[in-house]
């Protein structure tokens, strides 16, 4: 079967179509369109592009039912045909994956040396300081969440549905699946094709409720 890999809807259809799918169809997610949730996926931005997040791909009723067990029986984890374990590496911290990602940003002739001296420099100095984040557990998972909302948009671009779930017991996951003690379990993500009738849209609050203008608490309009 030739799989065309033109999206299915648009951007702003993907995200007004977006709902957390709570039962899913048996029906397998084409490698290519798999490949491309991914690749368009890890397009996502990270703090100096050290790129933390990790992912456990799930495909065999053996996985799915080993996870399944370590997040309270959730029906969904069995049923999808993708369930994805992701992940935040504080390793991504260590001058390794500094050097990586130099070594990367200069093949891609994206930074210059000099900036890669800035960046031996400074991504150490940040880490140590903390200064916007209290943990690295906390660094990492505001990074992986980025990536994991970028999937979830991506696969709904292709028509593919999507759960992100966070009822789990992180422990549990962790010995079942032999993910380093350096690695934090952030969520887990089902994708494939949602059973009718898909959940309704929760509502919103709107932005004059949750933006403000200047300083927290002060109206913002337009």
């Amino acid at each position: 079967m030739t799989v065309h890999l033109h999206p299915t809807f648009g951007l702003k259809d993907s995200i007004e179509r977006r709902r957390a799918a709570r039962a899913f169809r048996p029906d397998d997610i084409p490698d290519v369109i798999l490949e491309e949730i991914f690749r368009l996926g890890l397009r996502s931005p990270s703090g100096y592009n050290l790129q933390p997040w990790r992912f456990i791909v799930l495909r065999t009723a053996e996985g799915k039912a080993k996870l399944k067990a370590c997040a309270f029986d959730q029906p969904q984890i069995t049923q999808a045909p993708v369930v994805i374990i992701c992940c935040g590496d504080r390793a991504a911290s260590e001058s390794k994956n500094i050097e990586a990602v130099i070594e990367l940003g200069l093949e891609h002739d994206a930074i210059t040396p000099e900036y890669a001296d800035v960046m031996r420099q400074q991504i150490p100095a940040m880490f140590e300081q903390k200064p916007s984040f209290t943990s690295l557990e906390t660094w990492t998972n505001r990074h992986t969440m980025l990536g994991v909302a970028h999937m979830m948009i991506v696969a709904e671009s292709f028509g593919v549905d999507s759960c992100p779930m966070e009822g789990f017991v992180g422990a549990k996951v962790q010995e079942a699946f032999n993910i380093p003690a350096t690695v934090d379990v952030c969520c887990l993500l089902c994708l494939g094709y949602a059973t009718d009738p898909m959940k309704k849209f929760g509502g919103r609050f709107s932005y004059a409720q949750v933006c403000f203008s200047e300083e927290y608490g002060a109206p913002f309009l337009l």
